[in-house]
């Protein structure tokens, strides 16, 4: 039975989900509301488990970090790479693909949740309220240079994505 951790962050994912689904509703065009929406909303996710959750997992180790953690951070990079530009197609089917194989590493039975479910104990209500306290990111406007794009290529190979963007 997954725990108040695993249920607010996949609960999370579940909303943000159902943001770019909204945005991207119409094949010809990405709407920016719900897509403002998604970005702001994934950036403050990307935030929580950063900042808060892969630390915590850390110390409640001795100082060791779990074992996906540099897998699920190479994700991250690569997904706040892509919420740099205005969104394209392209840009959007990258961020579903790495969404795709990142969200079950998270969720799995032994995933980033459960594992993090299982280390806190009885810490758990008080990670949980951090998570829920956490500050709205501070989202810049969309940048369009070639610099932009090339990072964003980096961080996806980097990733290990073979994705055009």
């Amino acid at each position: 039975m997954p725990g108040k951790i695993y249920r607010y962050l996949a609960d999370d994912h579940a909303r943000l989900a159902g943001l770019l689904q909204r945005a991207t509703a119409r094949p010809d065009s990405i709407d920016p509301e719900p897509y403002a929406a998604f970005r702001a909303g994934l950036l403050k996710h990307i935030s929580m488990e950063e900042k808060i959750l892969l630390p915590a997992a850390q110390r409640m180790r001795g100082g060791e970090p779990l074992t996906l953690a540099a897998r699920l951070r190479l994700d991250h990079s690569a997904l706040a790479a892509l919420l740099v530009p205005t969104p394209t197609p392209s840009i959007v089917a990258a961020i579903r693909t790495i969404l795709k194989a990142h969200n079950p590493i998270e969720e799995g039975s032994d995933g980033l949740y459960a594992q993090c479910e299982q280390l806190a104990g009885a810490e758990a209500d008080r990670i949980l309220a951090q998570l829920q306290a956490a500050p709205e990111v501070k989202v810049a406007p969309h940048i369009e240079t070639a610099q932009v794009l090339e990072a964003t290529r980096r961080a996806l190979v980097k990733a290990g994505y073979a994705l055009e963007v």
